[in-house]
């Protein structure tokens, strides 16, 4: 096999197997950040023997035993040096473990288990919000430093920078390689769906540079979306962001124009929705209510209620059934809104309730909300109450008014083919 091609193949290989090599590495070893240097010494160690040996049957499977193999050695030396008890401990814990792998077939035996440990260590609350993203891009998602970069808009040193902190940061605070039980499940499962939420939302809409949708992220957050149902089938609240990200992952293609220039939901041409993806929304959302309904005790791994993400997949579902923007059923919208407001108390929820109330009883009692909202603090930049109340403004024929919010609006959001779409509507809306 030609050089160009192992590496092809090899790049494929990692993209696929990655998350669960470095999972199973991080168990033994219990640090990720070691167990992903030790992933990438066998994918090393893949480039050079496969050309000459050919692909094995199971690269995983050879992957693991040439990087838990690395690992012993390594641990060996170690205790030659050091001769600590623990360590000679650790490494017959490890020999008896790692005896007769080299080709063992059942290597994945645990890559569940070890998969979901490691989705939960990504996401550990030790972390701040970016350094979780960006670790559960790196190690589960298979991405390599650049493209995360580039898709937080980001210099690649400073992506490296927060990388390599998240890890050391892990180290430092021992945290656990496990999946946490009893009060900190809930917690830590919220935790985890919220950082594949959150690369999903800056995908679907780009909070700043020239792009207004990067189709790439939503299909990461997607795929480890997935990934997490298989892993935590009992659990409403993951097939509830599953159905979320499809339907309005299926919306992509009629988000923007041939020019990049973002369309409106309610001027989106229907019939360039993913009929597939809407498919799949809807069957996650039925598993999520099936279980809502009915999870037998024994069954229950976790214990998250039925909460934001049910809802907020059912409000999705309103709109991906209706086959023309005036079918909308908006009263349930706002119903539903009004629901996850009692669940999740939230200035922007309250914002979105807004509009969806507006469009079913008429904008002044969507503005009246609205309103309300003005002198909320964690509002103060936010860029869409302006753009809400402009349109709500200018509905009602409150032209000037609505041009400033609209002028207003444009000066708060960092993404430019936004700012540019809120320009044009300030100068439109005066020639109304």
């Amino acid at each position: 096999m030609k050089e160009s091609d192992t590496h092809s193949v090899v790049d494929a290989v990692w993209r696929i197997e990655s998350a669960r090599l470095i999972a199973g590495l991080a168990r033994l070893v219990r640090d990720v950040g070691r167990a992903e240097e030790l992933a990438q010494d066998a994918f090393v160690a893949a480039l050079e023997q496969w050309p000459e040996s050919g692909i094995p049957d199971k690269p995983g499977a050879w992957l693991m035993a040439a990087a838990k193999n690395r690992a012993i050695d390594e641990l060996r030396r170690k205790t030659l040096v050091q001769r600590k008890h623990e360590q000679l401990a650790h490494e017959l814990e490890v020999g008896q473990t790692t005896a007769g792998l080299e080709l063992n077939p059942d290597f994945e035996e645990d890559v569940e288990d070890d998969l979901l440990r490691l989705m939960f260590t990504t996401c550990h609350p030790v972390l701040s919000p970016e350094a979780r993203v960006a670790l559960t891009l790196r190690l589960i998602g298979g991405l390599a430093t650049d493209e995360i970069a580039r898709a937080f808009l980001v210099p690649e040193p400073t992506m490296a920078q927060r990388i390599v902190r998240a890890k050391r940061t892990l180290s430092d605070a021992k945290v656990p390689f496990e999946i946490p039980q009893g009060a900190q499940l809930s917690e830590r499962l919220l935790s985890v769906l919220q950082v594949i939420y959150l690369i999903f939302n800056e995908g679907y809409s780009a909070t700043a540079g020239d792009d207004w949708v990067r189709p790439v992220l939503c299909e990461d957050a997607l795929r480890l979306g997935r990934i997490l149902a298989e892993l935590a089938p009992s659990e409403p609240e993951v097939h509830g962001l599953v159905a979320l990200m499809e339907i309005q992952a299926s919306r992509l293609r009629a988000r923007a124009d041939p020019s990049g220039n973002p369309v409106l939901l309610l001027e989106q041409d229907r019939s360039r929705w993913d009929q597939l993806l809407i498919h799949r929304g809807l069957a996650a959302l039925k598993r999520a209510a099936i279980l809502n309904g009915a999870r037998p005790p024994a069954f229950a791994t976790f214990a998250i209620a039925p909460a934001s993400y049910v809802l907020q997949a059912e409000i999705a579902a309103c709109h991906a059934r209706a086959l023309t923007a005036e079918a909308t059923d908006w009263q349930r919208i706002a119903a539903l809104y009004a629901a996850l407001i009692v669940l999740t108390p939230s200035p922007i929820v309250e914002l979105n309730r807004a509009v969806a109330v507006a469009m079913a009883f008429g904008p002044v009692a969507g503005l009246e909300i609205v309103d309300t909202l003005l002198g909320e603090a964690s509002l103060k930049d936010y860029h869409l109450l302006p753009t809400v109340r402009g349109d709500l403004l200018e509905k009602l024929g409150r032209h000037a008014e609505a041009r400033d919010e609209f002028e207003h609006a444009a000066s708060l959001s960092r993404n430019a083919r936004e700012r540019r779409l809120l320009l044009e509507r300030a100068t439109r809306v005066m020639r109304s």
